[in-house]
Protein backbone atom coordinates (compact mmCIF):
# COMPACT_ATOMS: atom_id res chain seq x y z
CA UNK A 1 0.00 0.00 0.00
CA UNK A 2 1.12 3.75 -0.53
CA UNK A 3 -0.98 7.08 0.10
CA UNK A 4 -1.18 10.13 -0.92
CA UNK A 5 -2.20 13.48 0.32
CA UNK A 6 -5.93 14.63 -0.56
CA UNK A 7 -7.70 17.59 1.09
CA UNK A 8 -10.29 16.09 3.87
CA UNK A 9 -12.52 17.49 6.38
CA UNK A 10 -10.93 16.67 9.80
CA UNK A 11 -12.55 14.56 12.29
CA UNK A 12 -12.10 15.72 15.94
CA UNK A 13 -13.80 17.18 19.29
CA UNK A 14 -13.65 20.34 18.46
CA UNK A 15 -13.17 21.61 22.22
CA UNK A 16 -10.09 20.83 24.16
CA UNK A 17 -8.90 22.47 27.35
CA UNK A 18 -6.98 24.96 24.76
CA UNK A 19 -9.65 25.85 22.56
CA UNK A 20 -12.16 26.77 25.67
CA UNK A 21 -9.13 29.23 26.80
CA UNK A 22 -8.89 30.72 23.22
CA UNK A 23 -12.69 31.01 23.36
CA UNK A 24 -12.37 32.87 26.75
CA UNK A 25 -10.19 35.69 25.36
CA UNK A 26 -13.03 35.59 21.90
CA UNK A 27 -15.68 36.38 24.37
CA UNK A 28 -13.68 38.88 26.38
CA UNK A 29 -12.79 41.07 23.35
CA UNK A 30 -16.28 40.35 21.66
CA UNK A 31 -17.76 42.36 24.71
CA UNK A 32 -15.09 45.32 24.31
CA UNK A 33 -16.14 45.60 20.70
CA UNK A 34 -19.95 45.37 21.56
CA UNK A 35 -18.86 48.61 23.94
CA UNK A 36 -17.08 50.22 21.34
CA UNK A 37 -20.03 49.68 19.01
CA UNK A 38 -22.25 51.31 21.84
CA UNK A 39 -20.39 54.22 23.82
CA UNK A 40 -18.25 55.03 20.75
CA UNK A 41 -13.85 55.32 20.35
CA UNK A 42 -13.07 57.29 23.66
CA UNK A 43 -15.03 55.07 25.73
CA UNK A 44 -12.63 51.69 24.83
CA UNK A 45 -9.55 53.36 23.46
CA UNK A 46 -6.53 55.73 24.34
CA UNK A 47 -6.57 57.75 20.46
CA UNK A 48 -6.76 61.06 20.52
CA UNK A 49 -6.42 64.14 17.78
CA UNK A 50 -2.77 63.71 17.94
CA UNK A 51 -3.13 60.13 18.21
CA UNK A 52 -5.65 59.43 15.31
CA UNK A 53 -4.72 55.36 15.50
CA UNK A 54 -3.35 52.56 17.55
CA UNK A 55 -2.73 48.77 18.04
CA UNK A 56 -5.95 48.51 15.89
CA UNK A 57 -4.46 49.73 12.91
CA UNK A 58 -0.70 49.32 13.86
CA UNK A 59 -1.28 44.98 14.54
CA UNK A 60 -4.76 44.58 13.50
CA UNK A 61 -4.55 45.88 10.28
CA UNK A 62 -0.86 46.42 8.66
CA UNK A 63 0.28 43.34 9.98
CA UNK A 64 -2.40 41.53 9.65
CA UNK A 65 -2.68 41.88 6.14
CA UNK A 66 1.38 41.55 5.88
CA UNK A 67 0.84 38.16 7.88
CA UNK A 68 -1.87 36.95 5.71
CA UNK A 69 0.65 37.19 2.48
CA UNK A 70 0.87 33.46 2.49
CA UNK A 71 -2.16 33.38 0.41
CA UNK A 72 -1.11 35.18 -2.77
CA UNK A 73 2.45 33.91 -1.98
CA UNK A 74 1.52 30.22 -1.81
CA UNK A 75 -1.04 30.69 -5.03
CA UNK A 76 1.55 32.09 -7.05
CA UNK A 77 4.24 29.24 -6.54
CA UNK A 78 1.45 26.55 -7.01
CA UNK A 79 -0.69 28.24 -9.75
CA UNK A 80 0.98 30.57 -11.88
CA UNK A 81 4.10 28.37 -11.43
CA UNK A 82 2.97 25.72 -11.29
CA UNK A 83 4.77 23.56 -8.64
CA UNK A 84 2.71 20.80 -8.02
CA UNK A 85 4.42 19.42 -4.98
CA UNK A 86 2.89 22.70 -3.00
CA UNK A 87 -0.81 21.93 -3.68
CA UNK A 88 -1.18 20.47 -0.25
CA UNK A 89 -0.48 23.90 1.06
CA UNK A 90 -2.58 25.97 -0.91
CA UNK A 91 -6.01 25.80 0.95
CA UNK A 92 -4.76 26.32 4.10
CA UNK A 93 -3.16 29.71 3.17
CA UNK A 94 -5.79 30.55 1.38
CA UNK A 95 -8.38 30.04 4.45
CA UNK A 96 -5.44 32.28 6.96
CA UNK A 97 -5.26 34.88 4.17
CA UNK A 98 -9.44 34.85 3.78
CA UNK A 99 -9.93 34.83 7.45
CA UNK A 100 -6.93 37.80 7.90
CA UNK A 101 -8.59 39.91 5.26
CA UNK A 102 -11.62 39.16 6.79
CA UNK A 103 -10.80 40.65 10.33
CA UNK A 104 -8.63 43.26 8.71
CA UNK A 105 -11.24 44.68 6.98
CA UNK A 106 -13.50 44.78 10.57
CA UNK A 107 -10.62 45.98 12.00
CA UNK A 108 -10.90 49.28 9.70
CA UNK A 109 -14.31 49.92 10.30
CA UNK A 110 -13.95 49.20 14.06
CA UNK A 111 -11.07 52.04 13.75
CA UNK A 112 -13.32 54.57 12.13
CA UNK A 113 -15.61 57.16 14.40
CA UNK A 114 -18.54 56.73 12.31
CA UNK A 115 -18.22 52.80 11.38
CA UNK A 116 -21.13 52.24 9.83
CA UNK A 117 -20.32 54.43 6.82
CA UNK A 118 -17.03 51.76 5.83
CA UNK A 119 -18.87 51.57 2.29
CA UNK A 120 -18.47 55.74 1.58
CA UNK A 121 -15.42 54.44 -0.72
CA UNK A 122 -17.34 52.67 -2.83
CA UNK A 123 -19.30 55.62 -3.87
CA UNK A 124 -17.47 58.86 -2.51
CA UNK A 125 -14.41 58.39 -4.81
CA UNK A 126 -10.76 60.16 -3.87
CA UNK A 127 -8.21 59.08 -6.50
CA UNK A 128 -5.24 61.26 -4.72
CA UNK A 129 -6.06 59.45 -1.20
CA UNK A 130 -3.15 56.27 -0.87
CA UNK A 131 -5.80 55.32 1.70
CA UNK A 132 -8.59 55.08 -0.90
CA UNK A 133 -6.08 52.88 -2.93
CA UNK A 134 -5.18 50.80 -0.23
CA UNK A 135 -8.98 50.16 1.26
CA UNK A 136 -10.07 49.69 -2.90
CA UNK A 137 -7.41 47.23 -2.77
CA UNK A 138 -8.05 45.29 0.17
CA UNK A 139 -11.80 45.22 -1.02
CA UNK A 140 -11.07 43.42 -4.25
CA UNK A 141 -8.64 41.35 -2.77
CA UNK A 142 -11.33 39.83 -0.19
CA UNK A 143 -13.62 39.51 -2.93
CA UNK A 144 -10.83 37.46 -4.97
CA UNK A 145 -10.31 35.56 -1.84
CA UNK A 146 -14.01 34.16 -1.34
CA UNK A 147 -14.50 33.31 -5.26
CA UNK A 148 -11.08 31.25 -4.49
CA UNK A 149 -12.73 29.68 -1.90
CA UNK A 150 -16.08 28.28 -3.58
CA UNK A 151 -14.28 25.98 -4.94
CA UNK A 152 -13.56 24.16 -1.45
CA UNK A 153 -17.49 24.44 -0.66
CA UNK A 154 -18.86 23.16 -3.99
CA UNK A 155 -16.52 20.23 -3.33
CA UNK A 156 -17.61 19.46 0.25
CA UNK A 157 -21.53 20.12 -0.69
CA UNK A 158 -22.25 19.15 -4.02
CA UNK A 159 -24.19 16.04 -4.17
CA UNK A 160 -24.67 16.42 -0.28
CA UNK A 161 -27.37 19.50 0.30
CA UNK A 162 -29.25 18.48 2.92
CA UNK A 163 -30.98 21.54 4.46
CA UNK A 164 -33.45 20.53 7.28
CA UNK A 165 -37.68 21.29 7.63
CA UNK A 166 -38.83 23.61 5.31
CA UNK A 167 -35.37 24.52 3.89
CA UNK A 168 -35.61 21.16 2.10
CA UNK A 169 -37.22 22.53 -0.79
CA UNK A 170 -34.29 24.51 -1.45
CA UNK A 171 -32.02 21.44 -1.72
CA UNK A 172 -32.08 21.02 -5.27
CA UNK A 173 -32.16 24.64 -6.36
CA UNK A 174 -28.84 25.25 -4.04
CA UNK A 175 -27.40 22.17 -5.24
CA UNK A 176 -27.79 23.40 -9.21
CA UNK A 177 -26.20 26.82 -8.10
CA UNK A 178 -23.23 25.15 -6.63
CA UNK A 179 -22.66 22.90 -9.86
CA UNK A 180 -22.94 26.13 -11.88
CA UNK A 181 -20.50 27.64 -9.76
CA UNK A 182 -18.22 25.22 -9.68
CA UNK A 183 -18.46 25.04 -13.72
CA UNK A 184 -18.06 28.12 -14.48
CA UNK A 185 -15.27 28.63 -12.15
CA UNK A 186 -13.28 25.75 -13.30
CA UNK A 187 -12.78 28.02 -16.28
CA UNK A 188 -12.06 31.18 -15.44
CA UNK A 189 -10.29 30.75 -11.47
CA UNK A 190 -7.21 31.69 -13.51
CA UNK A 191 -8.16 35.08 -13.63
CA UNK A 192 -9.02 35.19 -10.19
CA UNK A 193 -5.69 33.85 -9.05
CA UNK A 194 -3.81 36.32 -11.07
CA UNK A 195 -5.81 39.00 -9.40
CA UNK A 196 -5.09 38.17 -6.46
CA UNK A 197 -1.36 38.66 -6.67
CA UNK A 198 -1.75 41.77 -8.27
CA UNK A 199 -4.08 43.31 -5.96
CA UNK A 200 -2.09 41.69 -3.02
CA UNK A 201 1.75 43.59 -4.10
CA UNK A 202 -0.55 46.87 -4.79
CA UNK A 203 -1.66 47.05 -1.19
CA UNK A 204 1.22 45.64 0.47
CA UNK A 205 3.66 48.29 -0.61
CA UNK A 206 0.81 51.23 -0.57
CA UNK A 207 0.24 50.19 3.21
CA UNK A 208 4.06 51.43 2.81
CA UNK A 209 3.51 54.96 1.14
CA UNK A 210 1.10 55.63 3.81
CA UNK A 211 3.54 56.14 6.06
CA UNK A 212 5.82 57.64 3.65
CA UNK A 213 3.33 60.84 3.84
CA UNK A 214 3.88 60.81 7.37
CA UNK A 215 6.98 62.97 6.44
CA UNK A 216 9.06 63.86 9.34
CA UNK A 217 6.52 62.41 11.84
CA UNK A 218 8.31 59.95 11.53
CA UNK A 219 11.53 58.70 12.72
CA UNK A 220 14.49 58.77 10.20
CA UNK A 221 15.63 55.08 11.21
CA UNK A 222 11.96 53.99 9.56
CA UNK A 223 10.95 56.59 7.27
CA UNK A 224 12.49 56.18 3.80
CA UNK A 225 11.47 57.08 -0.01
CA UNK A 226 11.49 53.00 -0.54
CA UNK A 227 9.23 52.51 2.18
CA UNK A 228 6.54 50.84 -0.34
CA UNK A 229 9.46 48.49 -1.66
CA UNK A 230 10.22 47.29 1.93
CA UNK A 231 6.81 46.93 3.31
CA UNK A 232 6.41 44.91 -0.31
CA UNK A 233 9.94 42.74 -0.27
CA UNK A 234 9.05 42.25 3.82
CA UNK A 235 5.52 40.83 2.46
CA UNK A 236 6.55 38.26 0.55
CA UNK A 237 9.34 37.27 2.81
CA UNK A 238 6.97 36.22 5.83
CA UNK A 239 4.58 34.32 3.04
CA UNK A 240 6.10 31.00 3.67
CA UNK A 241 7.59 31.43 7.09
CA UNK A 242 3.29 32.29 8.12
CA UNK A 243 2.59 29.08 6.04
CA UNK A 244 4.96 26.84 7.55
CA UNK A 245 4.20 27.90 11.24
CA UNK A 246 0.35 27.15 10.75
CA UNK A 247 1.26 23.94 8.89
CA UNK A 248 2.88 23.10 11.96
CA UNK A 249 0.68 24.23 14.46
CA UNK A 250 -2.42 23.10 12.85
CA UNK A 251 -0.31 19.26 12.19
CA UNK A 252 0.03 19.46 16.36
CA UNK A 253 -3.23 20.47 17.41
CA UNK A 254 -4.94 17.78 15.48
CA UNK A 255 -2.36 15.07 15.61
CA UNK A 256 -1.38 14.69 12.41
CA UNK A 257 2.08 14.11 10.79
CA UNK A 258 3.53 17.35 8.86
CA UNK A 259 4.55 17.55 5.29
CA UNK A 260 8.38 18.50 6.34
CA UNK A 261 9.66 17.59 3.12
CA UNK A 262 7.20 19.86 1.54
CA UNK A 263 8.09 22.57 4.46
CA UNK A 264 11.65 22.10 4.28
CA UNK A 265 11.71 22.79 0.54
CA UNK A 266 9.35 25.51 1.30
CA UNK A 267 11.91 26.53 3.79
CA UNK A 268 14.66 27.16 1.17
CA UNK A 269 12.77 29.80 -0.61
CA UNK A 270 12.57 31.42 2.25
CA UNK A 271 16.56 32.82 3.11
CA UNK A 272 16.91 34.16 -0.54
CA UNK A 273 13.76 36.24 0.30
CA UNK A 274 14.81 37.74 3.67
CA UNK A 275 18.36 38.31 1.79
CA UNK A 276 17.13 40.52 -0.52
CA UNK A 277 14.70 42.46 2.33
CA UNK A 278 17.63 42.69 4.29
CA UNK A 279 19.86 44.26 1.34
CA UNK A 280 17.35 47.07 0.77
CA UNK A 281 17.14 47.82 4.18
CA UNK A 282 20.88 48.33 5.24
CA UNK A 283 21.47 49.38 1.57
CA UNK A 284 18.61 52.07 2.19
CA UNK A 285 20.08 52.71 5.84
CA UNK A 286 23.95 53.41 4.37
CA UNK A 287 22.68 55.37 1.52
CA UNK A 288 20.61 57.65 3.66
CA UNK A 289 23.65 57.71 6.66
CA UNK A 290 20.72 57.12 9.19
CA UNK A 291 22.65 54.36 11.34
CA UNK A 292 24.08 57.41 13.03
CA UNK A 293 20.73 57.33 14.75
CA UNK A 294 21.73 53.67 16.67
CA UNK A 295 24.37 55.47 18.46
CA UNK A 296 21.01 57.15 20.42
CA UNK A 297 20.26 54.81 23.08
CA UNK A 298 16.59 55.16 22.99
CA UNK A 299 13.09 53.09 22.20
CA UNK A 300 13.44 53.67 18.86
CA UNK A 301 17.36 52.26 18.22
CA UNK A 302 16.39 49.46 20.41
CA UNK A 303 13.81 47.88 19.10
CA UNK A 304 15.02 48.83 15.17
CA UNK A 305 18.09 46.84 16.56
CA UNK A 306 15.59 43.76 17.72
CA UNK A 307 13.40 43.73 14.52
CA UNK A 308 16.86 43.42 12.69
CA UNK A 309 18.92 40.67 14.76
CA UNK A 310 15.83 39.04 15.96
CA UNK A 311 13.66 39.21 12.56
CA UNK A 312 15.71 39.27 9.70
CA UNK A 313 19.44 37.99 10.47
CA UNK A 314 18.95 35.37 13.29
CA UNK A 315 15.89 33.56 11.11
CA UNK A 316 18.13 34.37 7.85
CA UNK A 317 21.01 32.16 9.23
CA UNK A 318 18.68 29.34 10.49
CA UNK A 319 17.26 29.35 6.60
CA UNK A 320 20.64 29.42 5.93
CA UNK A 321 21.28 25.42 7.02
CA UNK A 322 19.92 22.84 4.97
CA UNK A 323 20.39 20.76 8.54
CA UNK A 324 18.15 23.06 10.40
CA UNK A 325 15.83 23.35 7.53
CA UNK A 326 14.92 19.83 7.64
CA UNK A 327 13.97 19.14 11.53
CA UNK A 328 10.66 20.71 12.71
CA UNK A 329 11.90 22.93 15.04
CA UNK A 330 14.38 24.60 12.88
CA UNK A 331 11.59 25.70 10.76
CA UNK A 332 9.38 26.37 13.62
CA UNK A 333 11.56 29.14 15.10
CA UNK A 334 13.05 30.49 12.08
CA UNK A 335 9.52 30.89 10.88
CA UNK A 336 8.06 32.34 14.18
CA UNK A 337 11.20 34.74 14.00
CA UNK A 338 10.39 35.94 10.82
CA UNK A 339 6.64 36.85 11.79
CA UNK A 340 7.80 38.15 15.10
CA UNK A 341 9.86 40.73 12.87
CA UNK A 342 7.26 41.59 10.39
CA UNK A 343 4.55 42.31 13.08
CA UNK A 344 7.44 44.67 15.18
CA UNK A 345 8.34 46.09 11.93
CA UNK A 346 5.01 46.96 11.08
CA UNK A 347 4.13 47.86 14.84
CA UNK A 348 7.86 50.21 14.72
CA UNK A 349 6.40 51.62 11.40
CA UNK A 350 2.87 52.87 12.49
CA UNK A 351 3.41 53.07 16.24
CA UNK A 352 6.95 53.63 17.95
CA UNK A 353 7.96 55.63 15.05
CA UNK A 354 5.03 57.90 14.58
CA UNK A 355 5.85 61.03 17.00
CA UNK A 356 3.20 63.98 16.27
CA UNK A 357 3.86 67.04 16.80
CA UNK A 358 2.22 69.33 19.56
CA UNK A 359 1.35 65.92 21.28
CA UNK A 360 0.02 66.03 25.37
CA UNK A 361 0.69 62.62 26.14
CA UNK A 362 2.61 59.71 24.80
CA UNK A 363 -0.08 56.67 23.42
CA UNK A 364 -0.44 53.63 24.95
CA UNK A 365 -3.12 51.08 23.72
CA UNK A 366 -5.91 50.72 26.35
CA UNK A 367 -7.00 47.71 28.24
CA UNK A 368 -10.29 47.76 25.82
CA UNK A 369 -7.58 47.99 23.07
CA UNK A 370 -5.49 45.17 23.83
CA UNK A 371 -8.83 42.90 24.71
CA UNK A 372 -10.46 43.44 21.02
CA UNK A 373 -7.09 42.57 19.29
CA UNK A 374 -6.35 39.40 21.44
CA UNK A 375 -9.96 38.79 21.14
CA UNK A 376 -9.48 39.19 16.97
CA UNK A 377 -6.62 37.07 17.23
CA UNK A 378 -8.91 33.64 19.45
CA UNK A 379 -11.57 34.38 16.81
CA UNK A 380 -9.20 33.91 13.92
CA UNK A 381 -8.36 30.48 15.09
CA UNK A 382 -11.80 29.21 16.27
CA UNK A 383 -12.75 29.63 12.63
CA UNK A 384 -9.78 28.40 11.27
CA UNK A 385 -10.14 24.73 13.10
CA UNK A 386 -14.24 24.84 13.01
CA UNK A 387 -13.40 25.81 8.57
CA UNK A 388 -10.72 22.89 8.21
CA UNK A 389 -13.52 20.56 10.49
CA UNK A 390 -16.16 21.06 7.83
CA UNK A 391 -14.56 21.57 4.51
CA UNK A 392 -11.39 19.75 2.62
CA UNK A 393 -8.55 22.48 3.29
CA UNK A 394 -5.87 20.17 5.40
CA UNK A 395 -4.42 17.32 3.48
CA UNK A 396 -4.32 14.00 5.11
CA UNK A 397 -2.64 10.44 3.45
CA UNK A 398 -5.08 8.48 1.90
CA UNK A 399 -4.28 4.61 1.56
CA UNK A 400 -4.46 3.72 -2.00
CA UNK A 401 -3.82 -0.11 -3.30
CA UNK A 402 -0.34 -0.35 -5.16
CA UNK A 403 0.09 -1.30 -8.52
CA UNK A 404 -0.28 -5.12 -9.65
CA UNK A 405 1.61 -6.87 -12.60
CA UNK A 406 -2.01 -8.22 -13.95
CA UNK A 407 -4.37 -5.63 -13.41
CA UNK A 408 -7.80 -6.69 -14.24
CA UNK A 409 -10.40 -3.76 -15.10
CA UNK A 410 -14.13 -4.24 -14.25
CA UNK A 411 -17.30 -2.67 -15.60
Amino acid sequence: MEDYMKPTPLKTKYFTPGVIVIFAFATVGILFLLARLIFGLGAVTNLSNQYPWGIWIGIDVAAGVALAAGGFTTAALGHIMHKEEYHVIVRPALLTALLGYTFVAFSVAMDLGRWYYIWHPLIMWNGNSVLFEVGMCVMAYLTVLYIEFIPIVTERFIGRVNLPGFLSALNKPVDSLLRILDKTLDKTMFIFIIAGVVLSCLHQSSLGTLMVIAGPKMHPLWQTPILPLLFLLSAISVGFPMVIFESLITSKSFGLKPELKVLSNLGTMVAPLLGIYLAFKLGDMVIRQTFVYLNEFSVESVLFLIEIFFGIIIPLRIFLSPKLTKTRAGLFIGSALVIFGVLLNRINNFIIAYNPPYKFAAYFPSIGEILVTLGFVALEILLFRAFVMIFPIVSVPQPVASKTKFFIRGK
